[in-house]
């Protein structure tokens, strides 16, 4: 990725780019990186501060990661999103360990951690953003702790089903049992077992393709509300 290119993207991502000096400018063009994962890779494991992640193609998901190994995910990001919970030494504030994976082959820019953390101490426009992007999140977190906590199993299954087709544009949901359980928080076994009804009841079926083809949209929406 060229230069012109990362200002393009720096000027279209962070609302300050244009009031920043020019040496802060360099400094980010000088220490971001153009990433290319691969499905599946740990991009952050909560321990670093690994940057400020642009995506410009695929998907990352961020989970919790609790002692005995169960995985919660928080919410996942899509091209022209930005993954600023990687970047723990801006947001101090953040005192828990967030996980990031490649769901998909992505291509990302990843923005030096230290660069935005000595911008933010120096420029509040940066501090702001950096903060504000984190708290619109947390409305997602806070639909994922409702829906596990309040939410019977077969309403939140036909929920990801219907956000799934939603955001692919298909009838077919091309994920594994695992992939769901582990977007769900719940055990592939859960899983399997409701799907299992679902396609007794005639509500989905098995792609001949891979993956979950439903077949009573309608149905679905009505276990949905």
């Amino acid at each position: 990725m060229d230069r012109t290119e990362l200002v393009a993207l720096f000027r279209q991502t962070f609302p300050f780019w244009d009031k920043m000096s020019d040496t802060d400018k360099e400094t980010f063009i000088r220490t971001s990186h153009h990433v290319e994962f691969k499905s599946g890779t740990n991009i952050h494991d909560g321990n670093e501060c690994t940057g400020v992640i642009l995506i410009k193609t695929g998907s990352l998901r961020l989970y919790l990661l609790s002692e005995e190994g169960k995985e919660t995910t928080l919410y996942r990001l899509f091209p022209g999103d930005m993954c600023i919970l990687s970047a723990s030494c801006v947001l101090d504030t953040i005192t828990f360990d967030v996980f990031v994976d490649a769901e998909e082959a992505s291509e990302c820019v990843v923005v030096g951690g230290c660069a935005y953390e000595d911008l933010s101490r120096r420029m509040p426009e940066a501090k702001i953003f950096a903060l504000e992007t984190a708290v619109s999140r947390f409305s997602d977190v806070m639909w994922v702790m409702q829906q596990i906590m309040f939410m019977s199993f077969d309403k939140r299954l036909a929920i990801f089903l219907l956000d799934e087709t939603a955001k692919n544009g298909t009838d077919t949901v091309k994920l594994t049992h695992e992939q769901i359980a582990k977007y769900m928080a719940s055990a592939r076994e859960v899983v399997s077992r409701m799907l299992k009804y679902f396609v007794a009841e005639g509500i989905v079926e098995a792609s001949r393709a891979g993956g979950i083809k439903i077949i009573d949209k309608k149905r679905l929406r009505s276990l949905a509300t």
